[in-house]
């Protein structure tokens, strides 16, 4: 197994992603988007007696379904407060739920049968680290699953708006919604997958029946959007600002109370 050292800088970097995301109560907002852990578990052909990394797996949306659907499953994830959660919901299931980088997978190499990582590994800062780490630890002929925004959909939108409010990203950090863009996936698996399947859709959210509504309930719930707030607290100026920009984006994107919030899937063959 291959591993690299953490400097003390990246261990600030983590420390620093791992409380926003333990930030607000990130697991109602992957309510909202259950639909797709069982999308991606449909898509990698999951059955059982599949040995299943979920990587940043938050409380187990693509980690659950497949679980039930009979794979031996290990959800990871940086932030140790969500997978508390999800083991107390699914306690049944006997998935083991691990503390874990996705930049430095403390598992040894062709591990897994299958990987997965839905609307989680594209917020780590060091794109193709990850991607190195799921080649890694995936065995020839095994699969990984992504589900990942894209930059041109809601929530990559969304992100543009809060970019100008945000505090700075860590020197070289890349984008999350790059992820959502078929060819960054492939520049960062270049030589080493096979049988590409790429799928751009959508997810149908009804819960907001407007602008306000969504942006209150983000303010609430969702990490990013919580330490975006904190960033600006001490301006009330920029506040109203930025309160102001998340609902009316909202509000052009829901009609008769339903958004659609656009995905690329992607399901590799490791060669």
């Amino acid at each position: 197994m291959t591993t690299t050292q953490p400097t003390p800088f990246d261990a600030e970097i983590k420390a620093k992603h791992r409380k926003l995301w333990a930030a607000g109560d990130y697991p109602a907002v992957a309510d909202l988007i259950a639909p797709l852990g069982r999308r991606l578990v449909d898509a990698l052909y999951i059955r059982s007696g599949d040995k299943v990394l979920d990587v940043a797996a938050g409380a187990g949306n693509v980690a659950v379904p497949a679980a039930r659907a009979g794979g031996h499953v290990v959800a990871t994830d940086l932030t140790p407060e969500l997978l508390e959660t999800g083991e107390a919901r699914h306690k049944d299931l006997g998935i083991t739920w691990r503390t874990a980088d996705a930049e430095d997978l403390p598992f040894d190499d062709d591990d897994f049968d299958i990987a997965t990582s839905c609307v989680g590994v594209m917020f780590a800062p060091n794109h193709q680290r990850c991607a190195d780490e799921l080649v890694r630890v995936v065995r020839p002929g095994g699969r990984i699953g992504l589900i990942n925004w894209t930059p041109t959909g809601f929530i990559g939108e969304l992100f543009g708006v809060m970019k100008p409010y945000a505090p700075p990203p860590p020197p070289g950090a890349q984008p999350g919604p790059l992820w959502g863009s078929t060819d960054h996936v492939r520049s960062l698996f270049d030589g080493r997958v096979t049988d590409h399947r790429f799928t751009t859709t959508t997810v149908e959210i009804d819960k907001f029946p407007d602008g306000a509504a969504f942006r209150d309930f983000f303010k609430a719930h969702y990490g990013p959007t919580i330490v975006t707030f904190r960033n600006i607290a001490d301006d009330p100026t920029r506040v109203a600002e930025l309160d102001s920009a998340i609902a009316e984006l909202a509000d052009r994107h829901i009609t008769d109370g339903r958004m659609e919030w656009e995905y690329l899937q992607a399901v590799l063959t490791v060669v």
